[in-house]
C-alpha cells in the first residue's frame, strides 16, 4: 500500500491523498485553499482513480474534485449530506466568482451524477481493495476512513474531533489494528480553552450586549458553526431574540434532512427553529429594528451577509462582535483582530464595536490528539498532514517520542509505502 501526498502537507487546506493498494487507487479528499489566489492539490487523472472518498463538505476536502470531470471522470463516495453539503459550498465558490476556478458548473453536476451515497461503516470493494468511513465528530455527515488491502490498513483522520459537539456524537475510532496513519495536526500545539468555559464566556458576553441594547453580531461557518451557536445558545436559555441568515439558512434545511446524523435531533431542530431565519432584503433590514443576536456567514468576514450586518453594527459601541470560528491570514475577520479596524464601502476604518473572540473549533486539540494517538492499535506509520510546518513536524517529533511509532511530516508530492 503506497500513499502519495497530494495536498495538506505541512500546511493547512487542498487535502489530497492518493492510495495505490497494489494497482487499485482510492483518492482521498481534493481541496482547495482559498487565500488570495486559489491553490490546488497535485493534478491526477481521473482515468487512473478507482474511487474518490470525500470525506466532508468543507472545502478544503471536497472544492477541487469537480476539476476531475472537465476531461473524464470517476466514481465520488461520500455521506449523503456531505454530497448535498459539498454541492451547495462548491456551487457558492463559484457563483462568488473572485478568482478563475478549473471547473464550471457543469463539472459539478457532472460530480453529482457520478456519486454514490454511502453509509458509516459500509464497506465498499474496488479490486483487490475496500474502504469505509467512519463518524469523525467533526461536521454532520463527516467521516475518517479506513482503507484495507493485502493485509495492510490505513486510517486517515480527515478533519476529527474525538468528543464531538452539541449537534454531533463522537468520533468513532472503534476499528482494530492498523499499519499507517494519516492524522491532521491543526492544533497539535495548542490546547482549546474547555469547551463549557467558552459557552460560559460567550452566553456572559451575549447578555453584556443585549443588556445595553445592542445587538451581537456572530460571523460564522455556515456549516456546523453557525447552527453550534444556535445549539449553545438554545441550550443556555437565552432569553432575547436570535436571527440566522445567509447560507447558515440553506444549511439548516440540509442538516433537519438527515436527523440520523445528529446527536440528538429534536434538540437541533429545537434550537435552529428558535431562531429566526432571515430570507431575503427587507427580513434582513427589519430584524435589526430591535436588539438581537446574528448569525451569519462569512466567518471570516469574507463576504456574505455578514458584510452587510458588519456595516450596520460596527460603528456603535452598544454592539459587540464575537468571533467564533478560525480567523484565517490575509482575512477581514484576521484583520479585525489584530488592528480593530473594518472596511466599509472601501474604507478602513475603526471599529466601535467590541470584539472578543472564543474557540469554538470544530478540531480535535493537542490534548485530545494525545489522546486518540493512545487508543490506535497496532505499530502504524503515521503521516502527520493539515497543519502548519511547525505543528506537523513537531507533532511528528511527539509521536515518535511518546509511542515509538515511525512518524513523519512529509511534504508535497513524498510517497509512502506500507
Amino acid at each position: 500500500m503506497q500513499v502519495k501526498v497530494l495536498g495538506a502537507a505541512q500546511e493547512v487546506g487542498r487535502s489530497a491523498f492518493q492510495v495505490n493498494c497494489d494497482g487499485t487507487n482510492f483518492l482521498l479528499d481534493y481541496g482547495v485553499s482559498l487565500g488570495k489566489e486559489p491553490a490546488y492539490p497535485m493534478h491526477v487523472r481521473p482515468k487512473d482513480i478507482n474511487a474518490v472518498v470525500v470525506t466532508h463538505a468543507h472545502l478544503d476536502h471536497s472544492g477541487n474534485v469537480p476539476s476531475l470531470f472537465v476531461n473524464g471522470g470517476t466514481d465520488v463516495y461520500a455521506t449523503a449530506p456531505t454530497l448535498d453539503l459539498s454541492r451547495l459550498l462548491i456551487e457558492d465558490m463559484l457563483r462568488l466568482g473572485k478568482n478563475a476556478l478549473p471547473f464550471e458548473f457543469p463539472e459539478v453536476s457532472n460530480m453529482i451524477m457520478h456519486s454514490k451515497e454511502i453509509e458509516f461503516k459500509q464497506k465498499i470493494t474496488r479490486g483487490n481493495a475496500s474502504f469505509e468511513l467512519h463518524e469523525s465528530g467533526h461536521i454532520v455527515g463527516g467521516g475518517s476512513v479506513i482503507v484495507e488491502s493485502g493485509g495492510k490498513r490505513l486510517f486517515y483522520t480527515g478533519d476529527i474531533n474525538p468528543r464531538g459537539s452539541r449537534m454531533l456524537r463522537e468520533a468513532d475510532l472503534d476499528f482494530g489494528e492498523i499499519d499507517l496513519m494519516i492524522t491532521e495536526s491543526t492544533y497539535s500545539q495548542a490546547d482549546q480553552m474547555p469547551r463549557e468555559k467558552a459557552e460560559e464566556k460567550f452566553i456572559e458576553f451575549a447578555y453584556e450586549v443585549l443588556d445595553r441594547k445592542g445587538s451581537l453580531f456572530v460571523p460564522s461557518f455556515s456549516v456546523e458553526r453557525s447552527q453550534e451557536i444556535a445549539c449553545v445558545l438554545k441550550n443556555a436559555k437565552f432569553k432575547h431574540k436570535v436571527i440566522m441568515d445567509g447560507m447558515a439558512v440553506k444549511v439548516n434545511e440540509i442538516m433537519l434532512r438527515y436527523p440520523e446524523y445528529l446527536r440528538d435531533s429534536k434538540v437541533f431542530a429545537d434550537s435552529i427553529n428558535h431562531a429566526q431565519w432571515i430570507r431575503g432584503e427587507q427580513e434582513r433590514k427589519h430584524a435589526l429594528k430591535e436588539p438581537c443576536v446574528v448569525i451569519s456567514p462569512a466567518g471570516m468576514l469574507v463576504g456574505g451577509s455578514a458584510v452587510y450586518y458588519l456595516q450596520q453594527l460596527a460603528l456603535d459601541k452598544k454592539n459587540g462582535i464575537a468571533l467564533v470560528s478560525y480567523q484565517g491570514e490575509g482575512t477581514p475577520g484576521r484583520k479585525l483582530l489584530e488592528t480593530g479596524k473594518v472596511s466599509i464601502r472601501g474604507n478602513d476604518v475603526k471599529a466601535e464595536s467590541e470584539v472578543r473572540q472564543f474557540e469554538f473549533s470544530g478540531h480535535v486539540d493537542r490534548t485530545g490528539l494525545f489522546d486518540m494517538m493512545k487508543r490506535i492499535k497496532g505499530n502504524p506509520k503515521v503521516l502527520t498532514v493539515h497543519g502548519d510546518s511547525d505543528s506537523c513536524i513537531k507533532f511528528a517529533e511527539e509521536i515518535h517520542e511518546k509511542f515509538g511509532f515511525d512518524a513523519i511530516a512529509p511534504k508535497l508530492g513524498d510517497e509512502i509505502t506500507v
